[in-house]
């Protein structure tokens, strides 16, 4: 997370922890859904957890995954009964901070340097949204998934003598959610590059034993850490 998240994060939990205390969420527990009306934001410090939609036909989509000292901001900020433009749900035990809507919108109001870090934030995060609209749009299903691995590699990327490993288990069709994409394809990609000796995949684990193939494949930008991220 750049440094102007990570001022965000730390003016909203500076404040608001003085009047409230973290809380353990349970692994699987449903924070909000689409469409539900917005009463709190929830300031991530501990845990995983995955923010997105499901289509009318049943099909989910995972917009993005959260990893720890995270601003789970889903709606827009300062209009009139707001409802939750996405769905979250813990992947791991959380801790996390709640604040109430109209306690978060009165501070950021009347804080210029929370308002300026939170025009910051929101920046980021609509160009890293554009940017994964691009490569799944641009690069087709192959190139999509080749995306989603670079950005695994950003955010949970471990360097081991074998390559990077993605240091967060996740099953075919949780990487087919992330692509929008169906398991069949997922597999079948998956193979391909485990013969091509590109990957390897242990215990719903992918180690990228070639990052530069796929970034060669898909004419990766090379953004910077804020912008290459699954967050």
């Amino acid at each position: 997370m750049n440094g102007e998240n990570v001022s965000l994060y730390n003016l909203l939990v500076q404040f608001f922890s003085e009047k409230d205390s973290f809380q353990k969420v349970k692994a699987g527990t449903v924070l909000f859904q689409e469409k539900d009306t917005v009463h709190n934001i929830y300031i991530l410090r501990r845990g995983s957890l995955s923010v997105g939609c499901v289509h009318p036909k049943g099909k989910e989509f995972i917009l993005k995954i959260l990893d720890g000292r995270e601003l789970i901001l889903e709606y827009q900020p300062f209009t009139q009964n707001p409802n939750y433009h996405f769905s979250a749900k813990t992947i791991t035990d959380c801790e996390m901070l709640l604040i109430k809507r109209e306690q978060f919108e009165k501070f950021i109001l009347n804080d210029t340097n929370s308002m300026k870090a939170l025009i910051s934030w929101i920046s980021t995060r609509y160009i890293k949204a554009q940017m994964k609209c691009q490569d799944l749009i641009m690069n087709g299903k192959k190139g999509g998934l080749y995306s989603i691995l670079i950005r695994l590699c950003q955010s949970y990327g471990i360097e081991t003598e074998n390559g990077i490993l993605i240091n967060l288990p996740l099953t075919h069709q949780d990487i087919a959610n992330l692509t929008f994409g169906t398991r069949e394809v997922v597999q079948r990609t998956l193979k391909e590059l485990r013969e091509k000796n590109i990957i390897s995949y242990d215990l719903q684990k992918i180690t990228v034993k070639d990052l530069n193939y796929l970034k060669q494949a898909i004419d990766c930008q090379n953004c910077p850490y804020e912008i290459c991220g699954i967050n």
